[in-house]
C-alpha cells in the first residue's frame, strides 16, 4: 500500500485546525487520559486505521496503560478488565463510530449518562468525533505507520 498524498502539506490550514481540536481534547478538555486512549484506540480499530492504532497504542503504553488492557479492547465485552464506566464509554464510542448503522441508540446514551455529566459526555463525544476525523484522513489518504526495524525483516 502506498500513501496517496500528504494531507499536512496539501492543506496545512485544515491540518492545523484538526491539530488544534486534538490539542483541546488531550490537554484542555479535562478528560482523563485513560478515557481518551480508550476512545482513540477503539474507534481506530473499528475504522481499520493502522496508522492511528499504532500511534495510540504507543501513547497508551507510554502513559502506563497495560499491554493486556490494550490487547483486550477489541473484545471488551468479553473481558472483565473494563469497569462499568469504561464499558458505557466503549458502547458510546462504538455507537458513534458506526453511526450510519447504529443511529446512536438511546440505550447507549442512557448507559453513558449514568457515569458522565452532560459536560463530560459532550467532551467525550467531541473526542469520538475527532478520532473519527483523523481516521478518515489517515485511511482515505493511506497514511503509513512507521515500521520498526525488527518487524521489517
Amino acid at each position: 500500500m502506498q500513501a496517496r498524498l500528504d494531507f499536512r502539506k496539501a492543506a496545512p490550514d485544515a491540518y492545523q485546525a484538526v491539530v488544534a481540536l486534538d490539542r483541546y481534547v488531550v490537554r484542555d478538555s479535562g478528560l482523563e487520559p485513560r478515557l481518551i486512549h480508550l476512545i482513540k484506540i477503539r474507534a481506530s480499530q473499528i475504522n481499520g486505521c493502522a496508522y492511528c492504532v499504532d500511534m495510540h497504542i504507543r501513547h497508551a503504553l507510554a502513559d502506563g496503560l497495560s499491554q493486556q488492557w490494550i490487547n483486550m479492547l477489541p473484545v471488551w465485552q468479553e473481558s472483565p478488565l473494563f469497569d462499568a464506566r469504561e464499558r458505557a464509554l466503549l458502547e458510546w464510542t462504538e455507537a458513534l463510530t458506526l453511526l450510519a448503522d447504529t443511529r446512536a441508540p438511546d440505550a447507549a446514551y442512557e448507559a453513558a449518562r449514568v457515569f458522565f455529566s452532560e459536560e463530560e459526555l459532550t467532551k467525550l463525544t467531541v473526542a469520538i468525533g475527532l478520532i473519527n476525523v483523523w481516521n478518515r484522513v489517515a485511511v482515505g489518504f493511506r497514511t503509513q505507520h512507521p515500521i520498526e526495524p525488527l518487524a521489517a525483516q
